[in-house]
């Protein structure tokens, strides 16, 4: 008997796109880093990222399940880099060292684009958007780029956030009315 799977990618998508937005808020400048931002990096960006991934592996799609579940580890991984930078006897760690790390997710994410070229628009955007920012967050880190630099990466940040809750309500929308509510490209 075949049995119908639910698409988690619209629950992982959205645990990114709104933790993404929220942490960019701060690199923008608009708010210092909180517990709103840290638990949402743990609990959306972070757990429900990793289920979805483990959802989509379920149903065999290896992009997903390395998207979600990468992603939802390297919100895991920030929050904890965050949390224990000079805490527990562990030195803090140098702007540019989180850059190089940056810089390799940055890597990551664009070899995960290319593998976006046969896929919606929509699907496309974010990960070149995310590509651009985490390039755009390891520059920062990296050359100390602040000021208007560090403004432009947020926003550009919160650009990108928008569009995975985009997509994601796209896929929730239009599989629930069964026809093209919102366009995917």
């Amino acid at each position: 008997m075949d049995q119908k799977l639910a698409n988690p990618a619209p629950l992982g998508l959205m645990g990114f796109g709104m933790t993404t937005i929220l942490l960019n808020m701060h690199n923008a400048g608009f708010f210092e880093i909180n517990a709103v931002i840290l638990s949402m990096g743990v609990f959306y960006g972070g757990i429900a990222q990793i289920i979805a991934g483990m959802m989509e592996f379920k149903k065999g799609n290896t992009f997903a399940t390395t998207a979600f579940t990468s992603y939802g580890l390297f919100w895991l991984t920030l929050v904890a880099l965050i949390y224990m930078n000079g805490r527990f006897g562990i030195p803090e760690n140098t702007v540019s060292f989180v850059g190089v790390y940056l810089l390799l997710w940055g890597v990551f994410t664009l070899f995960m684009w290319v593998g976006t070229l046969k896929s919606p628009k929509a699907m496309q955007f974010v990960f070149l958007s995310l590509t651009i920012l985490f390039f755009m967050l390891a520059a920062r880190d990296v050359f100390g780029w602040t000021g208007t630099f560090a403004t432009i990466t947020g926003i550009e940040g919160m650009i990108c956030g928008a569009s995975a809750i985009y997509f994601a309500m796209a896929q929730v929308l239009n599989e629930t009315y069964g026809r093209e509510m919102l366009p995917v490209g």
